[in-house]
């Protein structure tokens, strides 16, 4: 059972998992810097550039956290390309599920004024 340990340590900051530019390393991880890189879309969702159902707004979000709680059950090292990979992925897919909820609570209400 000891093998299952979950570490629950904070990796932003960490050099191994961090890039840098210029010498100067980012203040957040590869996996944050893809998410972040990944709200950039938003926009996208927003004006309805792009629009994706529920099933792959999940499938874009789901490899970020089996990602990370691999890492984490598994005592399991992943790279800084898999993660800014599956953190734009995460980061898309948090914006398209912002885009899904808000649309529906918007169709709720535009209901209730009827």
């Amino acid at each position: 059972m000891e093998k299952f340990k979950i570490q629950l340590t904070a990796c932003h900051r960490l050099p191994h998992r961090s890039f840098f530019w210029r010498g100067k390393q980012f203040p957040v991880c590869a996996r944050c810097t893809g998410i972040h890189l990944g709200y950039l879309s938003f926009p996208l969702f927003l004006f309805d550039f792009i629009s994706l159902n529920i099933w792959v707004t999940i499938a874009l979000i789901l490899p970020t956290f089996l990602d990370g709680l691999t890492q984490a059950i598994f005592n399991r090292e992943s790279n800084n390309v898999l993660r800014v990979i599956t953190g734009l992925m995460a980061g898309i897919g948090s914006m398209s599920m912002i885009s899904i909820v808000g649309q529906f609570i918007g169709d709720q209400i535009l209901l209730i004024i009827k």
